[in-house]
């Protein structure tokens, strides 16, 4: 970097990504993999790239490999998921890859599921420069988050029809997560004592701490947000499930309208089944919003309020409490990431400051209104 430590266009680049070298990755998968897997001679890594869509909260590399066991031919096609490095500015503070990984077991061994299957986790830092894992690669589609899928792709141009039969397949997913039974007993990674909802959402009040607030970027609107949860704490959040905690089309890879894969488990927690669906219908409407905002037409008919509440219901017999309590939480929620995404852009050049650190919420309006009661769901 320069004197003044910025960094210059191609360091940028790299570290909005990743500044993994993948030259050197391959070096240290290859001799990596031999040491695991026990084959003969040294396996063959092609086609080591990195996806081309993801988020900010993981580094990951897609692969093929290929070695001799016994003389006999093993080959595959892999994802090998990564905590991001300490100079990408990443967005959540702690990134546990073994309770990531230990909690997509469990739901694989204890539910129909479908996870990307699991060949190995590795602890010792010194491999790749911080822990991973390794996936079985799943083909298939994900409606795109950039750009948004509102606005174009395979889900724009689908008919009303399959974005409903997407709707309720992704419902279902979301329900069959929730049916798993004794989920503190399955899970113990995430048990903890007390109530749920409250550590859940202290936890969120700390990650905003981290995140703005005490580095001095506090936000008045999200501190305002947070007063107004505690103000409508619901009286009975119901009982615990295994929540998803990224509930979105964007973390499942569909065959045609079909799951074959659910992904993104690092938000993973126990706690009432809101917390998913709030999620699941809020980050479309802020996708929705934002096609509004651009004036164009969006996906009206994907993923409405109405729609995910009585087909939850149906699935799982359970009527849904407090949904506008949720509905809020998943704004706030997504208002720290928005607003750790302003801050990480300004810090790599890409985005100035703003004197109102409220439009570091990009869903402001939103917020605001579903603060105000006065957000418009039709």
């Amino acid at each position: 970097m320069s004197d003044d430590s910025e960094p210059d266009p191609e360091q940028r680049r790299q570290l909005t990504t990743s500044a993994r070298d993948l030259d050197d990755l391959a070096e240290r998968l290859t001799r990596w993999l031999a040491d695991t897997v026990g084959c003969d001679g040294t396996p063959i890594l092609t086609d080591l790239r990195r996806p081309q869509a993801g988020g900010m909260s993981s580094s990951s590399v897609l692969f093929d490999a290929t070695w001799q066991v016994d003389g006999k031919t093993v080959e595959g096609s892999y994802v090998a998921r990564m905590a991001p490095e300490d100079d990408s500015f990443p967005v959540f503070e702690t990134y546990d890859l073994a309770r990531q990984y230990a909690v997509m077991a469990g739901v694989a061994e204890h539910s129909s599921v479908p996870v990307p299957p699991l060949c190995w986790f590795e602890s010792d830092e010194s491999v790749l420069g911080a822990p991973f894992f390794v996936m079985g690669r799943v083909d298939g589609r994900i409606p795109e988050d950039n750009p948004p899928y509102v606005f174009i792709g395979w889900l724009f141009d689908a008919t009303a029809e399959q974005r409903m039969l997407l709707t309720r397949n992704t419902i279902d997913i979301i329900a069959d997560i929730h049916a798993i039974a004794d989920p503190a007993v399955r899970f113990p990674a995430l048990a903890e004592s007390g109530d749920s909802l409250r550590r859940h959402v202290d936890a969120t009040r700390a990650w905003y701490r981290w995140a703005l607030a005490d580095d001095g970027y506090p936000i008045p609107l999200l501190e305002r947000a947070f007063d107004w949860l505690e103000q409508h704490w619901p009286r009975d959040p119901g009982p615990d499930v295994l929540s998803w905690g990224d509930s979105r089309p964007g973390n499942i890879i569909y065959r045609e309208f079909d799951p074959v894969a659910v992904l993104d488990w690092e938000m993973a927690a126990l706690g009432p089944r809101e917390l998913d669906v709030a999620w699941v219908i809020f980050i479309h409407r802020f996708f929705q919003d934002l096609a509004t905002q651009f004036g164009q037409p969006g996906l009206p008919d994907f993923l409405r309020r109405e729609d995910v509440v009585a087909h939850y219901e149906r699935a799982t017999r359970y009527r849904l409490r407090d949904l506008d309590f949720y509905l809020v939480y998943a704004a706030v929620r997504h208002g720290v990431v928005m607003a750790r995404v302003k801050r990480r852009m300004i810090h790599f050049g890409e985005d100035t400051d703003t004197p109102d650190r409220d439009d570091y919420v990009m869903h402001r309006k939103s917020l605001e209104a579903l603060l105000d009661g006065t957000y418009e769901w039709d």
